[in-house]
């Protein structure tokens, strides 16, 4: 699947999952599903995330799961044997680019700067993670000089966010963790991780 219809698939919200325990990712992922969230995004952020991507891939084949916060090379093969379909990184290097092409996993690099977004955009990438999220009245700004680049904001972003970043012509979905943040992953909050998922998807309309 190419990035562009990925992230169109994730609409209104690509949710980052921090989990620590392999036996949570599947009651979390169940939950996110069953709130109207269809695309994941695991981070890199604990020694189990690896293993936690590959219990939702094999229990619910009909999500789409990746994995976020990938800062080495070496990451894109080893992400590609956990059964990941997507890559999300915090920020752009050649070297990360060179990596993502040698595996084929479609990639979403970082950006925050316009200098950062013409060097990415330079290498082939039109779609985009901003990091950390710029306003709506910034993004409005990117558009009018970026015009065929699309952005997935994230860092920072609350509920409240949502909806005007959705308005903008190239916010195809926003990022973040407050629907799952790992508090309520690790106490096992699955009822309210759900209502938040639900909320998120009414709140876009």
């Amino acid at each position: 699947m190419r990035m562009k219809s990925l992230l169109r698939r994730a609409y209104p919200l690509l949710p980052l999952l921090q989990i620590d325990k392999p036996c949570l990712a599947i009651p979390l992922a169940t939950a996110l599903h069953e709130g109207g969230l269809n695309v994941l995004e695991v981070a890199l952020r604990t020694p189990q995330a690896l293993a936690a991507l590959t219990a939702i891939r094999k229990a619910l084949p009909q999500l789409c799961v990746g994995v976020g916060s990938l800062t080495l090379p070496a990451q894109f093969q080893q992400a590609m044997d956990a059964g990941a379909q997507f890559a999300v990184s915090p920020g752009f290097t050649r070297k990360l680019a060179d990596a993502a092409a040698d595996c084929g996993l479609p990639w979403l690099p970082g950006v925050m700067t316009p200098s950062e977004i013409l060097g990415a955009q330079q290498a082939g990438f039109s779609c985009l993670k901003l990091f950390p999220a710029l306003t709506g009245g910034a993004l409005q700004s990117l558009l009018a000089v970026f015009p065929d680049l699309q952005f997935c904001p994230t860092g920072g972003i609350k509920a409240t966010d949502l909806a005007d970043l959705l308005a903008l012509a190239n916010v195809p979905c926003v990022g973040g963790s407050w629907v799952c943040p790992p508090d309520l992953i690790r106490s096992g909050d699955f009822a309210q991780i759900r209502k938040r998922a639900l909320e998120a998807c009414a709140l876009a309309g």
